[in-house]
């Protein structure tokens, strides 16, 4: 669900709910934390005296830890730039006519004042 809004102009936008910004958080968390408790088995299997079990152990530790830390910060981080206009609703044909118009006056303005 999006939640509609109105910007300083008045102007109708967009933004992602919440419950789809801790959506899209689990979803990359279990994408991410499946990669971690991969490596992190590895490393322990690979380099230490570590047993299969106690690798495991070890790695299912690492990833409870670091799948919940990160998961709350990333919903934190998303829900801050939500509220965030800049670069969601760019049209490059706009900013290049506005850019010109901007240029145009400020040498016409410069020229007068002289």
């Amino acid at each position: 669900m999006k939640e509609t809004s109105k910007d300083l102009t008045g102007l109708e936008y967009t933004k992602d709910s919440p419950t789809r910004s801790i959506l899209k958080a689990i979803s990359w968390r279990f994408i991410a934390s499946g990669t971690t408790f991969l490596v992190t088995f590895l490393i322990f299997r690979n380099t230490s005296d570590h047993t299969y079990d106690q690798a495991i152990e070890t790695a299912w530790y690492v990833t409870v830890v670091e799948f919940t830390s990160k998961i709350l910060f990333y919903y934190l981080h998303e829900r801050l730039w939500t509220n965030i206009r800049w670069g969601k609703y760019w049209r490059r044909s706009y900013w290049k006519r506005r850019s010109w118009k901007k240029l145009y006056r400020q040498m016409h303005q410069n020229g007068n004042n002289q």
